[in-house]
């Protein structure tokens, strides 16, 4: 018999309507799993199992009560770089262990305002900077599907916490990639909202012009749900979009794809594609065909200048960003006779070796002399990025690709080569510093049995046209129905 801890949101909410399942039951359920398993997946970092159970009970008073919330009492998880008013939130570091934010981040007030039971903070690359989970200072989390693989990152924690059952869904943030190259190693659906869409106050800085804070879960139902209660404009945010709101259930569901255009990347044969993904696209993108949809070769041209962009950028933005940690005001302070030995000790212990490996790249960037050579040379590559995507949007509705060249690596496999483990996200990249939304979806598994996911890439504020593509491919298929064996 299925355990209540793998349903998706919107079976759970239909049996809760019913009075088939109480809220209590189901969190006591995911929390029973969490005992159960996360001493081997390695998915939270903090565990909040009695306030959970606290929100279940008041839950189950508020459906009697007859009152309706959008995700009353189902027990979610939450990244641990996302402000939690009286919870630690670590980043996954060292520097910040111990700190208790005073707040809640816009996007976590919504989902207790929407009636969500929340379970913990999941573990992370430190400061989001990872596509492993290997690079939390704390331990590393293991992939549900293959214990000895990783579960991608840096949102791997709760990537790892929905595929496992231990939370019904998830949220992560996404700067490069890090829910949706997670989501396809995991068999999940992860979706990268337009920035803007959804509040960063309260995500923890990584890459200002490039975070959002994304969501994972089961099917594209859901992530339409939850999508529908986190985003919307919040003041507080100087880059939040007035037009942010969405509306999942105001979406068509389509069974066909009859009118729509399909862009097909033709263009990344020489990246290393595992023949196993590469054979999972074209098999999605078959499907979309019988589905009714147009196929159009597409091209992004300058995509391949993604890569070098990024790792200008980010690092630039995280070298600013990652300044206010200093070992006076919160976190990690070391054992110092002068100020100046304070900064170099509290930042040397605090932050581990991709951190400062990225703080040193972004540091150098922005050095007088360097500055227009490199960083401005990288914002002006990213324009010409965004206009690809203008053009190819002129052509076509929506774009279809690799979520990830490679199903889930070996724990450890790419720790030694930072430029192997980075090529992890390379198809991620170009949507990020586009601000598109993307959405990745299980469309197979390799040999080895471990998913793939297929990337679907729309236009600024165009959420509704990739639930509506990938909801159809969902229907067709049977690829998110599949459970890894926790036995």
């Amino acid at each position: 018999m299925t355990s209540p801890a793998d349903l998706t949101i919107h079976e759970a909410a239909m049996l809760l309507d019913e009075g088939a399942l109480t809220s209590v039951a189901l969190t006591e359920a995911v929390l029973e799993r969490i005992l159960t398993m996360d001493s081997a997946v390695h998915a939270y970092l903090t565990l909040t199992p009695e306030t959970a159970l606290e929100q279940a009970a008041q839950a189950d008073v508020v459906r009697a009560s007859g009152e309706s919330l959008p995700l009353l009492g189902i027990p979610l998880a939450l990244k641990d770089n996302l402000s939690t008013r009286g919870i630690p939130t670590s980043c996954g570091s060292r520097i910040l262990e111990g700190y208790v934010p005073p707040f809640d981040a816009t996007v976590v007030r919504r989902l207790k305002s929407a009636g969500a039971v929340l379970l913990g903070k999941t573990n992370l690359d430190e400061f989001a900077m990872g596509s492993s989970t290997e690079n939390s200072a704390f331990f590393p989390t293991r992939n549900p599907w293959c214990l000895e693989r990783v579960p991608g990152g840096s949102s791997g924690g709760s990537a790892a916490a929905v595929a496992a059952g231990e939370a019904l869904a998830a949220l992560g943030s996404d700067t490069g990639g890090s829910v949706r190259q997670p989501a396809a190693f995991c068999g999940l659906v992860g979706l990268r909202p337009t920035y803007g869409r959804c509040s960063r106050y309260g995500l923890v800085a990584f890459a200002s012009s490039l975070d959002q804070v994304g969501l994972l879960a089961r099917d594209v139902s859901d992530a339409a749900l939850l999508l529908s209660v986190i985003a919307g404009y919040d003041a507080r945010d100087s880059t939040s979009l007035p037009q942010a709101s969405f509306d999942g259930a105001a979406i068509p569901r389509r069974n066909d794809l009859r009118g729509l255009r399909v862009g097909v990347l033709a263009d990344y044969e020489g990246v290393g594609v595992q023949p196993a993904v590469k054979q999972a696209v074209l098999a999605a993108v078959a499907t979309l065909a019988d589905l009714g949809a147009e196929l159009l070769d597409v091209q992004l041209p300058h995509s391949e200048f993604a890569f070098a962009v990024y790792y200008l950028i980010a690092p630039a933005e995280a070298s600013a960003n990652l300044a206010r940690f200093d070992g006076l005001r919160y976190g990690y302070c070391a054992e110092a006779g002068t100020l100046e030995e304070l900064y170099r000790r509290t930042r040397g212990e605090g932050f581990g070796t991709e951190v400062k490996r990225r703080l040193m790249l972004g540091t150098y960037a922005l050095r007088a002399g360097y500055y227009e050579a490199y960083y401005i040379k990288a914002q002006q590559a990213r324009t010409l990025i965004r206009q690809d995507f203008e053009a190819a949007f002129a052509q076509v509705d929506i774009i279809v690709g690799p979520t990830s060249p490679v199903t889930a690596f070996r724990l450890g496999e790419r720790v030694a080569d930072p430029l192997q483990m980075y090529l992890a996200d390379i198809f991620t990249l170009p949507q990020a510093l586009a601000g598109l939304p993307a959405l990745s979806l299980p469309c197979g598994f390799d040999e080895q049995g471990l998913p793939i996911g297929l990337q679907l890439t729309a236009p600024a504020l165009e959420e509704a046209c990739l639930s509506q593509v990938a909801y159809a491919y969902e229907q067709a298929t049977s690829w998110h129905t599949r459970r890894p064996n926790l036995i």
